[in-house]
């Protein structure tokens, strides 16, 4: 099979895209959060852990500590114990109160909207940067996560086993006005449709465009 040249695989992706935004008009950010400092912390809490209760977990924690500078005050043994549910609440303590502490001590206690600056902060990486540059503030930004890792590759718009070199592919490769959308669509379809075992291939709203070679059943026949 000859190799896919890259403006194919351009052409291919923009379709890609256009179909599943058809298909899953709803997608969006699930994370609830009402500031930049908010969808910071909520981020660093989803790692390893499902959005669904990362929000259960957060409004009571946003009502104790509102901005960088309650939570930098915070005592680890009782943020631990309000972050316990959401998995490895010893880690995401100390993320989130280093990360406090630098706002604080090194931004006005405001989260930074430059992704440099971001990436400096205790607990946050570039995965989490991004969530917060493409929907805190309005910025174009692709966030690999689990979801986006599998469907990009199953999809062969991506090839890697590193997420940041994932993001580096698609980045160079999407248009740069879709890259949050992109990401939206992506998770969205990797949870409903191109789950991780057994995905959803015969009901697959982009399955003509995908050269997986493990797609699961025959398409789904339209009645």
């Amino acid at each position: 099979m000859a190799a896919e040249s890259r403006a194919a695989k351009q052409a291919r992706a923009k379709k890609i895209l256009d179909l599943l935004a058809r298909a899953y008009p709803d997608a969006k950010i699930a994370l609830d959060f009402r500031t930049p400092f908010e969808l910071l912390v909520a981020t660093i809490l989803s790692a390893q852990c499902t959005d669904e209760r990362v929000n259960m977990v957060t409004p009571a924690l946003f009502r104790k500590y509102p901005t960088a500078r309650e939570l930098a005050r915070a005592r680890t043994p009782s943020l631990e114990k309000e972050i316990r549910s959401t998995g490895f609440f010893r880690a995401k303590a100390r993320s989130l109160l280093g990360m406090s502490k630098a706002l604080v001590e090194h931004h006005g206690g405001e989260v930074p909207e430059a992704l440099e600056a971001l990436v400096e902060l205790p607990g946050v990486g570039l995965k989490t940067a991004n969530v917060v540059i493409g929907n805190a503030f309005g910025g174009q930004a692709l966030a690999v996560d689990t979801h986006v890792f599998r469907v990009s590759q199953r999809l062969g718009l991506a090839r890697s086993d590193d997420p940041n070199e994932i993001h580096d592919q698609l980045v160079a490769l999407l248009p740069r006005e879709s890259l949050t959308q992109a990401t939206h669509l992506m998770i969205t379809h990797g949870r409903r449709t191109c789950v991780a075992r057994k995905p959803a291939c015969p009901v697959c709203p982009v399955r003509a465009l995908c050269p997986w070679p493990d797609k699961t059943g025959a398409p789904a026949r339209r009645a």
